[in-house]
């Protein structure tokens, strides 16, 4: 008898759908491993961008391999067992039929069958009774940008739907705990949501003591909502979220954020943000928070000179906008095009760009605009004593006087940018 059974197994006419998606993946492994009658160890799988995943099941008795490419249907796979007790062909017809494949060719080859050295009498790998170790799941969420990409380490998805608008995922992550994907890009996290939310809400918020009435373009999670109903002087909070089935997942699975949604002074609505403000009263709104992904994968019309236009007529006079906008380090030429066009709305002088560090954004700098309709200095409007005693009284994590200074102090290659330079002269 040969020391192992080894199968090479192609796939053919799987749906893109299933091939591209890790979690499934690695369940259906688990489960053509367990066909097999093998014993399961650890899971190792990881999904890139935007095709493709590669993963191993590592079973007490060998492993089980593959790797896909959905774009062409196709899918190759490992089947590698040791022992008599294990067949590997029924593993091949779980994954066959879990994988939805049309056909599938193999080939069988013995390993270890020529030449195999004598038993040294060494002591079999699982003594009688053994309790086999407990199975450990190792999956890996990628987000790729141009040339660069994050990986988060995870334990599966606590939710997942796919709405006619976007896929949406909650993810159980090791390093950053539960975390909501959109479309393949991170939203926020557990351990480091707080980050952005304060500081997308504090900082104006700061400079506007007097307001009272909120726009939330999107932040369908809460978490801008959340900071906003920290202050007593705040009446109104109008939400406009395109997808009903953001909110219910964050509802669900974040319970920091969930809170938020009870609220009286909130007005939810499920719209599309740019048909929303079309219709909205002019002058009735003291802050506009766009709280939306990047123009790098989000709604492009959102970041679009009309948009910020008739954000500005929704403004009272001396009223703010605040919008996470691109990473400077990331696409600069976009970056640089989205503060000419807030310029050219609120007029030269009126946007200043702010930064702040997230770890699960890709490059870790995030950057902010704050546009005012009358010029205002966020740096000069800034109390810091009340900054201070706000922070302190509400137990902020990120944000306090100090902070909010500083997110204005810019490196020089983001204030070339913002000048429409090159970010990198040449050294003298």
């Amino acid at each position: 008898m040969p020391l192992g059974r080894h199968i090479l197994v192609e796939l053919y006419g799987s749906p893109a759908s299933v091939l591209n998606d890790v979690i499934r993946i690695e369940t259906c492994m688990v489960r053509a491993a367990r066909a097999a009658n093998a014993t399961v160890i650890n899971t190792s799988f990881h999904r890139f961008s935007p095709y493709g995943v590669s993963g191993v099941v590592v079973i007490h008795e060998s492993h089980l391999s593959i790797h896909t490419w959905p774009e062409y249907g196709f899918a190759a796979v490992d089947l590698f067992t040791c022992g008599d007790s294990i067949d590997p062909w029924p593993a091949y017809e779980a994954l066959k039929s879990d994988l939805k494949a049309a056909h599938g060719t193999t080939r069988e080859m013995e390993r270890g069958q020529l030449d195999v050295p004598a038993q040294t009498g060494a002591a079999p790998a699982m003594a009688a009774g053994e309790t086999p170790p407990a199975h450990i799941r190792n999956l890996w969420f990628t987000r790729r940008e141009e040339g660069i990409a994050l990986s988060l380490r995870h334990a599966g998805a606590l939710f997942r739907h796919q709405s006619p608008h976007q896929k949406i995922e909650v993810l159980d992550s090791y390093g950053y705990g539960k975390t909501l994907v959109i479309d393949g890009a991170i939203v926020c996290t557990e351990r480091d949501e707080h980050i952005y939310h304060e500081m997308i809400v504090h900082v104006p918020m700061q400079t506007l003591p007097d307001a009272k009435r909120a726009l939330i373009v999107g932040g369908g999670d809460g978490g801008a909502l959340r900071e906003l109903l920290r202050y007593k002087q705040i009446e109104e909070v109008v939400v406009v979220e395109l997808d009903a089935m953001v909110v219910s997942a964050c509802r669900q699975h974040f319970p920091a954020l969930a809170p938020a949604f009870e609220d009286t002074r909130l007005s939810l609505h499920v719209a599309d943000g740019f048909d929303f403000l079309q219709t909205f009263p002019a002058e009735s709104l003291d802050l506009a928070i766009v709280d939306i992904a990047n123009p790098s994968s989000g709604p492009r019309r959102l970041f679009s000179g009309p948009f910020y236009a008739r954000v500005r007529e929704c403004l009272r006079p001396g009223g703010v906008m605040v919008a996470q906008t691109e990473p400077p380090a990331l696409d600069s030429r976009t970056f640089s095009e989205i503060y000419r066009r807030q310029e050219s709305v609120f007029g030269p002088g009126n946007v200043y760009c702010y930064l702040a560090c997230i770890p699960t954004y890709t490059t870790g700098l995030v950057s902010f605009s704050y546009a005012a309709t009358q010029g205002a200095d966020p740096q000069n409007a800034l109390s810091p004593a009340r900054a201070r005693r706000f922070a302190d009284a509400h137990g902020l994590q990120y944000y306090n006087d100090e902070i909010h200074r500083a997110a204005f102090v810019l490196p020089p290659y983001v204030k070339r940018l913002l000048r429409g330079e090159d970010p990198k002269p040449p050294r003298s």
